[in-house]
């Protein structure tokens, strides 16, 4: 079956080794020599498709497409923009709620995140009078620290404190 080579031989190219008929690698278990290819089935691709991204209407199209909706008079005519657009009926009945409760109203999209605060006009007063409190309250604690000192100086010195007294008897 297989030859033994001697060195004085030359090896065919590559090229020059398939004959028809012939045997190249291994043999088949078929015995079928090898041949103009058979037609071969391809299989299903088993890799699984991406999932569509779910379509988003801009409230322009909504709106073009509820106008075009209110302008059908015959049987029919409804379904085809429907199939036209791709569009289910329940979509309409979102949008037409969505008309009528003024949703869609403003094309722009809504801001996502926090929502700004409404400035108060009176929270300027409010902050100004809260200033002028603590400073108050600063200014009587002074004058509560002073009068405390007086009494203990008072009561050292052994002076009366009644002031009501002292000026009866002047």
């Amino acid at each position: 079956m297989y030859k033994m080579l001697n060195t004085e031989e030359k090896v065919k190219p590559e090229a020059d080794r398939s004959e028809p008929g012939g045997m190249e690698g291994a043999r088949r278990a078929t015995g079928v020599p090898p041949g103009p290819a058979a037609p071969r089935i391809d299989a299903p691709d088993p890799e699984v498709p991406e999932a569509k991204s779910r379509r988003k209407f801009t409230a322009a199209y909504k709106l073009r497409i509820l106008k075009e909706v209110d302008l059908c008079s015959e049987p029919g005519q409804l379904g085809i923009i429907l199939r036209q657009e791709g569009l289910y009926y329940s979509n309409l009945t979102t949008w037409k709620r969505q008309r009528e409760d003024g949703i869609l109203q403003g094309i722009s999209p809504k801001k996502r995140g926090r929502k700004k605060k409404a400035i108060n006009p009176l929270s300027q007063r409010v902050a100004q009078l809260e200033k002028e409190n603590r400073r108050l309250q600063q200014k009587l604690k002074r004058a509560e620290i002073i009068i405390d000192a007086q009494k203990k100086i008072s009561e050292i010195l052994g002076i009366d404190q009644d002031l009501d007294e002292s000026r009866e008897n002047i």
